[in-house]
């Protein structure tokens, strides 16, 4: 089997910070071993954020848990690697990569509740995460976290400083997440749908901070979301999973505008544009198949309207399609030369 192509350089401007190459992880079970991610490879350059889209149960959200070590048991990673300023992290013993979380790499869920302590202030999580990481009195965290603070845009931070979680609005409580992300001066945040829970127009604000500390910082940032609008608004490129694998990567202007994939172009034809004169939206027939029955061949061929006999029968791996890189055999020289592709 060929090894993937993987871009060198990126947008971020340098070699990878993050490099996952041919993960692999697995769930065993009484019936056999499920495979949940096959063979996902990119890079992320510090200071880039890349977005990981797809339907639910693509793989998003288990790919950053892989990179963070934190799997759901028996979930293990059975292949691959990955690569975080060249150290091989996904090799680190179970205290060593508690001591990295946090510091060299950070987490913002969902769900600001499931990183808040709702006995202790707001203040108090955030020094304590700066005294486990940083060398700071407790007076120089305490200076510092109402700097976060205020960063994040928490409206006098010197009094709120010693609110609890609940005191909290919901777009507050993700702010106070982001800045206890960003109080250790992490290397990588991994954002696992950071705006999903909140109305539109804190949406907005929240993915302007996002991309603005990303640059200020030069923070590397992984954004999990199966929203693509939030994807074009703040990502500098995208990787679109499809049953546990990289379907297309490329810039996300080009991929917005031009996207490769059959599945890709299902996603895109199926978000209303303002303005756009449209009978109908696109509509991907049939459902993402389970663990236990992804097909052989290209897992989306059941769904697709462009598949050919080659689909069913062997996997693509990623190939050049223009300005991005897409799975599928439409793109392979062979077929190009007979008239397929875009």
């Amino acid at each position: 089997m060929n090894v993937p192509q993987i871009d060198q350089m990126n947008a971020g401007g340098g070699l990878p910070l993050l490099s996952v190459r041919r993960l692999r992880v697995e769930f065993p079970s009484r019936r056999g071993t499920l495979l949940a991610l096959d063979d996902v490879s990119f890079d992320i350059a510090r200071g880039e954020v890349l977005g990981v889209v797809g339907e639910s149960g693509a793989g998003k959200s288990l790919t950053g848990a892989a990179i963070i070590g934190l799997l759901e048991p028996p979930g293990r990673i059975a292949g691959g690697e990955i690569l975080l300023d060249g150290e091989a992290i996904h090799e680190l013993s179970g205290e060593a990569m508690r001591r990295l979380r946090g510091r060299r790499i950070a987490m913002i869920f969902q769900d600001p509740l499931t990183s808040l302590n709702p006995l202790y202030t707001v203040g108090e999580q955030l020094v304590e995460t700066m005294l486990t990481h940083l060398e700071l009195t407790p007076a120089a965290a305490r200076e510092r976290a109402l700097a976060l603070l205020d960063e994040v845009g928490i409206p006098a931070p010197a009094q709120r400083i010693d609110h609890y979680p609940h005191q909290f609005s919901g777009g507050m409580r993700q702010r106070v997440v982001i800045a206890l992300a960003l109080c250790a001066e992490p290397e990588l945040i991994i954002a696992d749908e950071p705006t999903t829970a909140l109305d539109v127009s804190v949406q907005a604000q929240i993915i302007a901070l996002l991309r603005r500390l990303c640059r200020q910082h030069r923070t590397a940032v992984m954004l999990v979301t199966h929203d693509m609008g939030v994807i074009a608004e703040t990502a500098d490129r995208v990787a679109v999973m499809y049953a546990g694998r990289v379907v297309e990567i490329g810039p996300v202007d080009e991929v917005v505008r031009a996207p490769a994939h059959p599945y890709t172009r299902g996603l895109m034809g199926a978000i209303p544009v303002l303005g756009a004169e449209v009978e109908r939206l696109v509509q991907i027939d049939g459902a993402m198949p389970r663990l236990d029955a992804i097909p052989p061949g290209c897992a989306f061929h059941p769904r697709c309207t462009a598949a050919f006999a080659r689909c069913h029968a062997e996997r693509p791996e990623l190939l050049p399609a223009g300005a991005t890189r897409a799975a599928c055999w439409l793109y392979a020289p062979a077929e190009m030369a007979e008239g397929g592709g875009r």
